[in-house]
């Protein structure tokens, strides 16, 4: 049974860093392309960053481009999500999804079969 762990949210003032560890039991996830996506209160999920699983090409949403970087380390079964120079709009639960399956799409969160149960950032100001 797939399971995503993500850790290392909480509340930081703008212009702070803080790094996500999305954590990945009862796969391999070196061969599963992985994507963080936010959810703010009131707004639709969107999608942050994504990995992918063979060329580990990554993919940023143009609000966090300079800011975040998404990378992955398969010894630790873990994908991390660096976040620097944080704004009060990048406050959200952010969630971590992960997919073994090819895709064109790997910006849209339907095309994930796992996700985490999320972890909060708050960035005040």
């Amino acid at each position: 049974q797939v399971q995503l762990v993500e850790s290392g949210g909480g509340l930081v003032q703008a212009g702070g860093s803080l790094r996500l560890s999305c954590a990945a039991s009862g796969i391999t996830f070196n061969v599963y392309n992985v994507g963080w996506f936010r959810q703010a209160p009131g707004k639709e999920r969107e999608f942050v960053a994504a990995i992918r699983k063979s060329s580990s090409i990554t993919y940023y949403a143009d609000s966090v481009k300079g800011r975040f970087t998404i990378s992955r380390d398969n010894a630790k079964n873990t994908v991390y999500l660096q976040m620097n120079s944080l704004k009060p709009e990048d406050t959200a639960v952010y969630y971590c999804a992960a997919d073994s399956r090819y895709t064109t799409r790997i910006v849209n969160g339907a095309t994930y079969d796992n996700w985490g149960q999320g972890t909060q950032v708050t960035v005040s100001s």
